[in-house]
């Protein structure tokens, strides 16, 4: 076996039992001696795609580094290995979190003007659970009211490396 097939076997190997994505730096560590650079593996996930051609899987990277996911076309029949119901969320946390996203760094308050209800604490606390929002400062306003931004994890779910992915507000009104 190559040198190149074996980097392209061990980083395929250690992408299928990530529970997370890798960065290129934590497939790089990976190796004690022989570490490839960054480039290397760069090469490597190309190669290993251009393998998957016509699999149904494919290798993409998010914000937090690479991971191995089935193509976009298989959801009419994977949906029916979950045998949990699909997590639907409502109408609010939607709004909020799409407020957050695009307005971050925003406050509670700043979310409430914009919806012109309040927010209900526990749709705030679902996030930061799920680790979708995260607290990243406080207003210098009276009552230092937390400010939220999104995280990582928030991208890495919906499929983006960076928050400039979300479509632009005049492309969702059409």
């Amino acid at each position: 076996m190559s040198p190149r097939n074996k980097l392209d076997l061990i980083i395929e190997s250690a992408l299928l039992v990530a529970q997370t994505p890798l960065t290129l730096q934590e497939l790089a560590d990976l190796f004690d001696i022989d570490k490839p650079s960054k480039n290397q593996i760069k090469q490597s996930i190309d190669i290993l795609n251009k393998s998957y051609v016509n699999r149904s899987f494919e290798i993409i990277q998010v914000a937090s580094g690479y991971r191995i996911q089935v193509k976009n076309g298989y959801e009419e029949w994977l949906v029916k290995l979950d045998k949990q119901s699909t997590t639907r969320y409502s109408k609010a946390f939607l709004e909020t979190l799409v407020i957050i996203a695009y307005k971050q760094p925003v406050t509670r308050g700043d979310i409430e003007g914009i919806r012109g209800v309040s927010v209900n604490p526990q749709i705030i606390r679902n996030m930061i659970e799920y680790e979708w929002v995260k607290v990243v400062g406080h207003k210098d306003t009276p009552g230092k009211p937390e400010l939220l931004a999104t995280t990582k994890k928030f991208l890495d779910y919906f499929n983006m490396q960076s928050i400039k992915e979300l479509p632009q507000v005049d492309e969702i009104t059409e």
